[in-house]
């Protein structure tokens, strides 16, 4: 069975961000996913350039992906080109969080 974008967005969804205590899919952290055989490529944000546990959010990624079947490895990468903004996050959440 070979490894699917959405496998790793399902497994993504299981590392929060520990200020909002949502995951990094619904607030639109992920910005890419690249599948190639057993060997994945990720590129995330965060919802700010100082966040003090940007280092574990990353390990945090790359674990998950890694936990994901048939995946042998994972590279994480931080990007903040574009800068995270709010809308990022579907709108029903948005709105649930007053944003």
């Amino acid at each position: 069975m070979s490894v699917t974008d959405k496998d790793v967005m399902k497994a993504l969804r299981g590392v929060k961000d520990p200020e909002l205590h949502l995951d990094l899919v619904v607030l639109g952290l992920v910005y890419d996913v690249a599948v190639d055989g057993s060997h994945v490529d990720a590129r995330i944000s965060l919802t700010s350039p100082m966040c003090p546990v940007a280092e574990q959010i990353v390990e945090d990624a790359r674990q998950a992906i890694l936990g994901v079947d048939g995946v042998d490895s994972a590279k994480v990468q931080l990007t903040f080109d574009p800068p995270w903004t709010p809308e990022r996050i579907a709108p029903l959440v948005r709105a649930s969080l007053g944003l």
